[in-house]
């Protein structure tokens, strides 16, 4: 299955289907947004979501892997 099927003209999602919130930082260790951004993400303006896509990766660095995909903050 392909989800090209579900392109749009509109900022994609960040998700990559890696859905855990960290129980410290409380931001998905998938796509690095908070659980408001991830449930009010449907509803924002394009503008909104073009603005959460640029801090994303400034959070990837505040979440370190480790060993067996847990993950720990630094």
């Amino acid at each position: 299955m392909s989800d090209d099927v579900w392109t749009r003209d509109e900022p994609l999602s960040p998700c990559n289907k890696v859905c855990q919130i960290h129980p410290e930082m409380r931001i998905c260790i998938g796509c690095y947004r908070t659980i408001q951004e991830i449930s009010e993400w449907r509803s924002m303006t394009d503008m909104q979501r073009r603005e959460v896509m640029e801090i994303l990766p400034d959070r990837a660095p505040m979440l370190a892997k480790r060993r067996g995909g847990r993950t720990r903050t630094r």
